[in-house]
């Protein structure tokens, strides 16, 4: 298998800029290399990742300068070969349902460590409590931003399987209409279609974005996680670093926030028109079923 034919198999359409510039590089020639080797499953890439992760921590809890740059070094590899076991997943087939549990858990697992040492060991060096408060901080950005998005994906999730509970139906209706009478059926907008002006500053910077698979939210959790176990320790501004970083996590997440909060404003209006639409096609469709099956009137003669 050429390694274009992995890309374009096992890329994902838009992913965080880390991930695409300095990862996925790197793990898909891996890929290429371990794909032929069945044994070598998701779910044992993942406790791979883990092992590098926790050798990561190891180091972080030294605390010294070249110690603190192993770690970082050891975290990234953690984290492309934590890329690679979705990748082998989708490339194989071989994805399972607890994978994804252990996956998920692992993760996080991993992540809590890694900043227990980290931070840790620099409060053990210095004997500062301000590294303890920076741990608790960068703890909880990286929980809080992992509930968030979990919790605004179900609400999204939920309020277009609510407008598609009357939409599908006149989906199907128009599609049914159009194949008899032998035109392309016509789909109805997504709730949430906007147009876009064409050549603005904003639309340009985001088409380029896409079109390097890189999506426009620039700084999520992976970018986080990168700046404060690698960016910070190899740099020795950890500090620093890991402040930056929680805030530039909180103003991207705010953003996220808001634009959720003017989709739920929208949605009563958006649910209430596709259940008038809804309703009407009902009301057409019993109005034409009587004159359907309304018997022919016999002429009697004498």
């Amino acid at each position: 298998m050429t390694l274009q034919e992995i890309r374009e198999r096992t890329y994902k359409p838009v992913d965080a800029w880390w991930t695409v510039l300095l990862v996925d590089p790197l793990a898909s020639r891996l890929v290429r290399l371990v794909a032929p080797y069945r044994w070598i499953t998701p779910n044992i890439l993942t406790l791979i990742a883990s092992i590098f992760g926790f050798g990561a921590a190891a180091c972080f809890a030294v605390g010294e300068t070249w110690y603190l740059v192993a770690g970082g070094l050891l975290f990234h590899i953690s984290f492309v070969v934590d890329c690679m076991d979705g990748k082998i997943a989708r490339l194989n087939g071989t994805g399972t349902m607890f994978g994804q549990w252990l996956d998920f858990v692992l993760d996080r697992v991993r992540v809590f460590f890694i900043a227990l040492a980290l931070f840790g060991g620099q409060f053990v060096r210095t004997d500062d409590v301000a590294w303890l408060w920076l741990m608790a901080v960068a703890v909880f950005l990286d929980l809080f931003r992992y509930l968030n998005s979990a919790q605004m994906a179900k609400v999204r999730r939920s309020m277009k399987d609510q407008i598609n509970a009357y939409r599908e139906p006149l989906r199907a209706a128009q599609a049914e209409a159009a194949a008899e009478m032998g035109e392309p059926s016509s789909e109805m907008p997504e709730p949430e279609s906007t147009p876009a002006r064409k050549g603005s500053m904003k639309n340009r910077i985001g088409e380029t974005l896409r079109r390097n698979r890189i999506r426009t939210h620039l700084f999520s959790g992976i970018e986080y996680e990168m700046f404060v176990f690698i960016v910070g320790p190899i740099t020795g501004l950890m500090f620093s670093v890991t402040i930056a970083a929680g805030v530039a996590l909180l103003a991207f997440e705010s953003f996220l926030i808001f634009k959720l909060l003017r989709a739920c404003q929208k949605f009563p209006g958006q649910l209430e028109a596709a259940r008038v639409a809804y309703e009407e096609h009902e009301a057409e469709q019993n109005a034409a079923v009587p004159q359907q099956n309304a018997p022919a009137t016999a002429t009697v003669t004498a």
